[in-house]
């Protein structure tokens, strides 16, 4: 498949529709989408309004259809761009300073300013600069085209459309938009936009495409994989599931891929989880390969699991374990500890949110925290409702308190409702921050790691167990504060009783960091190393090693199936000290724990060799995951983003635009059917187009 430039006999003229000079400019109620079009990267990717010198439609004109004529002047070219190229005598060319990359005269400034942001990132900071005076916009009016003048098929710029349309997660319907049809006609008169049911066509295609890759990429998995669950409803109320994979492979890099979002039928319950979740296992055939499933706490997911756990036991295809998710654990446990100051937590959220707004509030605030020394803010300062937000109004008044009620004061009548905080409420917001202190550096730990085992998270669980001990059995502690402690051990020992099994017990002394040494107190009572030992022989000293526990089969086929006396003694030592293969374990465990800043898949990686079926076994329960979402999505607000894109995203678009995107951010390649997608060509035939038009526009001036 071609995806660049294809012309077509198309006589005719778009004017043929007798609306080149009458746009209609209603606004299409029909666009049902909760997405904000100023998108960080909307329109980054087609960079084409850069390129267009402004029109003069004459929209205070009472007329319809009137064309301005403009006066006959002299053609210039200005653009901050100029001054890092040099006109060749001839007037013809145009050189870059810093590459002698010739451009004819003619080019766009936008692919100027494509080559320096390209070729020589951060251009405009260097000491090679060329003052020149302001650039002048150029009036263009558009004239209607000429009937029966070829039309360009623009194809490239609606694959570049859905290229945007993915990467910022929004439906097709987004260009039904009338008013950004219409910006493109003013861009250019003969670029036509796909219907929107084509670009839904492509983009179901693109993901079919893009899936069969993830596929043939699975099967070539060696190693067990582990699954994590995540659920969310839609703006119409439609209840979905993904399902990610997660491995580590042969090079001891982590792995990870979404392999589905799946609707959940009515009435969402732990059976209709269940048997999307069997779909989809089936679909990628990794159902015998499945080790752990982490699910995101809620009772219909566990049962989920623990049917899943049941089927896959009958049908004797290994181990299974199903993982609460520790993150949103920890989470709840944090709510509990913030419930009493909640209402002065959004006081100061109301303020903060003014000091963003307000330049001049923000620099008097600046100013404030200077004389006081009350350290520097950066702004904007973090407002979300998240952890990391909560916890960022928590910091103000116990660290800016005196900065605070100063600009307070200053626009006391200016931001009406936002009172000085009482004595009473700062006392009660410095014990929480105090007692929550901890928790705050657990969690930037939890989200800063690089890889998140289920070791380390269970050596952070216990930490936090352990403050909230303290907490509750203080004398000091408020009436308030213990009683919300006590909420908090509650969800933390629930927690605990969940995760207290040899399957957890096994995963967590694999981590070199953790061992039997770090061990929560609750896992290592139990005689669970004996058990450790146990499930280390039977899964992963026989069958991981068949081949060299049964001799040397193709040697006997060789020697006529004659063996020596001295061979046969030699294979049975050898099969003797196959069937002590426990003594890697022992050995692994009575060596010291690694540091906690270890890389804990570089440390198997160079260790792999002195406990080959250890190693063996690190690869596979090491992939299991402790949270079924990523820590920064939950506690930061990274994640109310994903959750605006999520909940607004119609249903016959959630499935593919959502896979395809985490699927590019992967590193996978976009591509349709079996073409992959060059959108570095796509982006130089736009470039093109619009340095034709250009010279186009121009050569009607003269």
């Amino acid at each position: 498949m071609d995806f660049g430039v294809r012309k077509k006999d198309q006589t005719g003229s778009v004017s043929g529709r007798a609306a080149a000079n009458q746009m209609e400019w209603t606004v299409n109620n029909a666009f049902k989408t909760y997405k904000d079009m100023d998108h960080p990267k909307s329109m980054m990717d087609v960079a084409l309004i850069q390129n267009v010198d402004p029109v003069d439609i004459g929209l205070g004109s009472s007329e319809k259809g009137t064309i301005v004529v403009p006066t006959k002047r002299k053609k210039t070219m200005t653009s901050v761009y100029l001054k890092f190229f040099e006109t060749a005598p001839d007037g013809k060319s145009r050189r870059c300073k810093f590459c002698g990359q010739s451009y004819s005269i003619a080019t766009a400034t936008g692919n100027l300013g494509r080559h320096l942001s390209n070729r020589h990132p951060g251009y405009d900071k260097s000491g090679d600069s060329v003052t020149s005076s302001a650039p002048q916009p150029i009036t263009v009016v558009k004239k209607a085209q000429q009937q029966g003048k070829q039309q360009m098929d623009y194809d490239h710029i609606n694959w570049l459309l859905v290229k945007w349309l993915i990467l910022a997660s929004l439906p097709p319907s987004t260009l039904e938009e009338k008013w950004l049809a219409n910006s493109f006609k003013f861009l250019n008169p003969s670029i036509q936009l796909w219907p929107g049911e084509r670009y839904k066509v492509k983009i179901r295609e693109v993901f079919r495409s893009m899936q069969e890759d993830v596929m043939a990429t699975l099967e070539k998995v060696s190693s067990k994989v582990s699954i994590i669950l995540d659920f969310w409803s839609s703006y119409e109320q439609i209840f979905y599931m993904s399902v990610t994979c997660q491995w580590i492979d042969e090079n001891w890099s982590f792995q990870q891929v979404l392999l589905d979002i799946c609707q959940i039928p009515y009435p969402c319950g732990g059976s209709e989880i269940y048997h999307s979740l069997e779909k989809v296992l089936k679909m990628y055939n990794i159902e015998s390969r499945v080790l752990s499933c982490t699910h995101d706490n809620s009772q219909n997911a566990i049962h989920a699991c623990h049917t899943l756990k049941e089927e896959l036991d009958g049908q004797k295809l290994g181990m299974f374990c199903y993982i609460p998710c520790a993150a949103r654990t920890l989470n709840l446990i944090i709510e509990d500890g913030l419930r009493t100051t909640k209402p002065v937590i959004s006081k100061v959220r109301e303020f903060v949110l003014e000091l963003n707004s307000s330049a001049k509030m923000s620099e008097d605030f600046i100013q404030l925290t200077a004389a006081y020394q009350e350290g520097s803010w950066k702004f904007p300062l973090e407002t979300s409702a998240r952890w990391s937000g909560n916890y960022q109004m928590l910091d103000i008044v116990c660290k800016a308190g005196k900065s605070m009620d100063g600009v307070m004061r200053k626009y006391e009548e200016t931001i009406v409702g936002r009172t000085v905080l009482s004595p009473a409420e700062k006392n009660a917001v410095s014990i929480v921050h105090k007692y929550l202190e901890p928790f705050y550096k657990t969690t930037n730990n939890i989200c800063t790691n690089k890889l998140l085992t289920i070791g380390l998270v269970l050596f952070f669980m216990d930490h936090i167990s352990e403050m909230i001990t303290l907490c509750k059995d203080s004398r000091l502690s408020s009436d308030w504060l213990k009683n919300a402690a006590e909420d908090m051990a509650t969800k933390s020992r629930s927690y605990t009783t969940q995760v207290g099994n040899i399957f957890i017990f096994m995963t967590a002394i694999l981590d070199p960091r953790i061992k039997c040494e770090l061990i929560p107190e609750s896992l290592s009572s139990g005689n669970y190393l004996e058990e450790a030992r146990t499930l280390f022989i039977r899964n992963y000293s026989s069958s991981h090693f068949s081949s060299m526990t049964s001799g040397y089969g193709a040697q006997e086929i060789e020697d006529g199936g004659g063996v020596s006396f001295a061979e046969e003694i030699a294979r049975k030592k050898r099969r003797v000290s196959l069937s002590n293969a426990t003594d890697e374990l022992t050995q692994y465990l009575s060596e010291p724990p690694a540091p906690i800043p270890t890389d804990v898949l570089e440390w198997w990686k160079v260790n792999s060799t002195r406990y080959p079926r250890l190693s063996v076994m690190a690869r596979d329960f090491l992939a299991v995951q402790p949270t079924s979402v990523a820590p920064e999505d939950l506690f930061c607000s990274k994640g109310d983003e994903i959750d605006k894109q999520r909940f607004c995203m119609p249903h016959d678009s959630t499935q593919a635009i959502l896979c395809i995107r985490s699927w590019m951010q992967g590193g996978i390649k976009l591509k349709c059917k079996s073409d992959e997608i060059d959108y570095e060509r796509l982006m130089e035939m736009a470039g093109a187009t619009t340095a034709e038009n250009t010279v186009g526009l121009d050569k009607k001036q003269r």
